[in-house]
């Protein structure tokens, strides 16, 4: 089972975005909690996570956080990310065969126009981590960020795909 973590500041609809398209692997019993890590939010971010079922936390210590992860592995993704049909298959598979962490596909279908991808600098979430807890918990320190936390790691890349949060940006 895994712990989805998602950390948000001021993302009440792309965190929404997010949550719907996690509920299928709530579903099949892949996904055994959502931790929202809140940065400061002042919108609905602390309601909507409530009425999802979510633990909602404002600026905890990540270390402790991930310390207390119910999952054996860590999904860290970006508010307004949605993995698509099939990702709760293709990540239970890898988890049973494999140790390393993981990333999925971006999206061919819905990705940024060819200008906007050159030269931006992509975050380490933008196609989801999936890794151990024993190794997060190892990697993470008192206030350190998701995205540092995501970031350096060799991955090896799934073959299901995730909508970046990008894109939602330009709907």
């Amino acid at each position: 089972m895994i712990s989805v973590f998602i950390e948000c500041s001021n993302d009440e609809k792309a965190l929404a975005v997010t949550l719907a398209a996690l509920v299928h692997g709530a579903v099949e019993g892949l996904v055994a909690e959502v931790v929202i890590l809140d940065r400061g939010s002042s919108d609905g971010s602390a309601v909507l996570a409530d009425a999802a079922g979510c633990r909602f936390l404002d600026n905890p210590d990540l270390r402790e956080t991930v310390a207390s992860a119910r999952g054996d592995w860590l999904l860290l993704i970006q508010p307004g990310a949605r993995p698509l049909l099939g990702w709760v298959d293709h990540i239970g598979q890898h988890m049973a065969v494999s140790e390393q962490p993981a990333r999925l596909r971006p999206s061919r279908e819905y990705r940024l126009p060819f200008f906007k991808r050159f030269g931006r600098r992509v975050s380490a979430l933008e196609h989801g981590v999936l890794m151990p807890k024993r190794q997060a918990i190892a990697n993470s320190g008192s206030g350190q960020t998701l995205e540092s936390l995501g970031r350096g790691l060799a991955m090896k890349r799934l073959n299901c795909e995730i909508v970046p949060a990008s894109v939602l940006a330009l709907s």
